[in-house]
């Protein structure tokens, strides 16, 4: 495991393991307190989060134990979330690029043209359009220092670093300016996608195939911390940087998303009732391996942070 990670605020939950059975954990400096005598695992917290926040604080100060060495825990992923929900083409440099690229491409319009035609769409998109949301699999997510383990099948696996919250307060139909109090935490999320088995040539007609693309055991390596929400400030002002086998790839704020955490929330919870440790995704910002024409393979190292949440650190390796 890397070095013991700073975060924001006093203390950060998570789950781990120091023997066979995972347990919550509450993370201070380079300790985490085993909460399992409280609660049997970190989504338990969330059913009650405003009760157990002040509580945790008590916890956090005290020096009863039984506490750990971070460096002596395996880090797994923080929780085991009830549903995952998937925010895509949330970034707007991103998505300009994606569609003055094609209207370059497919139409021939000048960059210039291109250009101007795809912000142009985007303001139009955030004045009358919604989000785009889709399911992901919990069985996709690993721990923030595991392996990413590439499948068999593909060949361009690619990174998309996003920020993530967790579901504190269950909701149906909820306003946007309510959005944010149903927020417990937020954690770090890379969302892998193999490129070239998103889109289904023998079923044009559905065209992508989300479930093929991202849903392979490891293309979700979530957390390695939950910061209460209370912890990291403006949660549309933090940065988010990726760097592969060294090299920034993804580096942009959270300023640059078309819809914001609130709008989020109320679009999904229009559809589906949220519950406590429901996590979702908010999108990935400029700069995936598709636009710099690099992929993930056997050996390289994927870094990924956002401002307060600490850093994730993966080994790629191959199936076999």
């Amino acid at each position: 495991m890397p070095d013991p990670l700073t975060h924001a605020g006093p203390f950060a939950l998570g789950t781990f393991r120091a023997g066979a059975a995972p347990f919550p954990g509450l993370v201070t400096g380079a300790r985490v307190r085993d909460l399992s005598g409280h609660v049997p695992s970190t989504r338990a917290l969330l059913t009650d989060w405003h009760a157990w926040l002040p509580r945790l604080e008590e916890l956090a100060r005290s020096a009863d134990g039984p506490w750990h060495d971070l460096s002596a825990v395996r880090v797994l992923p923080p929780i085991e979330p009830g549903q995952i929900l998937q925010s895509g083409a949330n970034y707007r440099k991103h998505v300009v690029d994606l569609v003055a690229a094609e209207k370059e491409s497919v139409h021939g319009a000048t960059p210039e043209e291109a250009s101007a035609d795809a912000e142009q769409m985007m303001d139009e998109r955030l004045r009358g359009g919604v989000p785009y949301v889709f399911l992901g699999s919990p069985r996709a997510m690993c721990g923030a220092y595991d392996d990413i383990v590439l499948p068999a099948l593909g060949e361009q696996h690619d990174w998309e670093l996003e920020l993530a919250l967790v579901i504190g307060k269950a909701g149906r139909d909820i306003p946007a300016d309510e959005a944010l109090g149903h927020v417990a935490a937020y954690t770090i999320c890379n969302d892998l996608t193999t490129r070239d088995r998103l889109y289904r040539p023998d079923l044009k007609a559905i065209g992508t195939d989300w479930f093929t693309a991202k849903n392979a055991d490891t293309f979700l390596p979530t957390g390695p911390f939950l910061v209460p929400a209370a912890f990291v400030g403006d949660p549309n002002d933090l940065r988010i940087t990726l760097r592969h086998n060294g090299v920034v790839r993804q580096d942009e704020s959270t300023k640059d998303m078309i819809f914001d955490i609130p709008r989020l929330i109320a679009y999904v919870s229009t559809t589906t009732t949220l519950l406590p440790g429901d996590l979702l995704l908010t999108g990935s910002p400029a700069g995936n391996g598709a636009h710099w024409g690099v992929f993930l393979a056997p050996g390289d190292v994927v870094e990924a942070e956002i401002t307060g949440l600490g850093l994730q650190r993966n080994t790629v390796r191959s199936h076999t």
